[in-house]
């Protein structure tokens, strides 16, 4: 029974994952203003989770008792789950693609899955999971794979400031992303999967709401100027690759450990890479995709630290 529990986790994550890489190709590009420009940043990750947490209190609307048990510890890894994961994670990597236009995305959705090593370092702390010797060593091989992958053998002043800035922001979902899994399972000891997402969604909700109010992005002209094709694909995203994949996700997360997530995670970049490939034409150098395997293979033997 427990192997087949281990086996539905890693199924569910690795679906979830590829419903990611499947958003970052074809979704999120599409959440344009009615002139074809992408619509803001802190706009947009409030409405990817403002929208579905709404149609989440229609069937979870009894998950707020729980917030008279919450422990002052769950306070501040469900605050944390939705600073970190739900919204400067979101952020981050979602800059980062408008960053590039969406004409790197291998490159972004790759480096962003360096997250294992900030995951197991944070897992060391919160979940008490043992670190092999090995760690460091991988670290570095995957840090230095990621820096080839990204800018090959040049300096980053050569690879323009896009590029330069998308990388800094896919670290920083990374770091956010990987820190978000290991509180995020803390959680899931106590409660359900459709718990943790109800309040993921709620807590980045509020925070969200108050950093679009805070930088002026919340007006009516900004909601006036999104054409129903782009709010179409709001609800696609709110049921699918949003809330529907973080809810899959969760269900795996619960059956096996922060760091074999983070294994399984893995096809997100490699799913969002052969879409681009043949729906975008785009692809990386050989020396990018000689660095990407190894910076993959590392990420694997960091995840196997027993």
């Amino acid at each position: 029974m427990r192997n087949k529990s281990y086996t539905f986790g890693i199924i569910a994550v690795i679906l979830s994952a590829i419903m990611w890489g499947i958003d970052g190709v074809i979704l999120t590009p599409r959440l344009l203003d009615s002139s074809g420009h992408p619509i803001n940043v802190t706009l947009v990750v409030f409405l990817l989770h403002c929208i579905p947490f709404i149609l989440m209190n229609t069937l979870f609307f009894k998950f707020y008792k729980l917030l008279r048990t919450f422990t002052i510890s769950d306070y501040i890894y469900a605050f944390g789950v939705a600073l970190l994961g739900g919204t400067l994670g979101t952020m981050c990597i979602v800059k980062a693609l408008f960053c590039v236009n969406f004409q790197n995305l291998t490159i972004v959705t790759l480096l962003q899955k360096l997250q294992p090593i900030f995951a197991i370092l944070l897992s060391v702390i919160i979940l008490k999971e043992k670190l092999s010797k090995r760690f460091i060593l991988w670290a570095i091989i995957a840090l230095a794979a990621g820096y080839v992958m990204t800018f090959e053998f040049k300096l980053p002043a050569a690879a323009g400031n896009n590029i330069i800035k998308a990388a800094i922001l896919a670290l920083l979902a990374a770091v956010s992303f990987g820190s978000s899994t290991v509180l995020s399972k803390k959680l899931l000891l106590k409660y359900t999967p459709e718990n943790i997402t109800f309040f993921r969604y709620g807590f980045t909700t509020v925070i969200a709401l108050i950093i679009v109010i805070a930088t002026r992005n919340l007006n009516f002209e900004a909601i006036h100027n999104i054409p129903p094709a782009t709010w179409m694909i709001f609800l696609i995203i709110a049921f699918t690759t949003g809330s529907g994949a973080i809810l899959l996700y969760y269900y795996g997360l619960k059956q096996i450990k922060a760091s074999v997530s983070s294994i399984c995670e893995l096809f997100f970049p490699i799913t969002a890479a052969v879409a681009d490939y043949f729906l975008n034409d785009n692809t990386m150098s050989p020396v990018q995709w000689i660095a990407a395997s190894i910076m993959v293979f590392a990420i694997i033997q960091l995840s196997k630290n027993k």
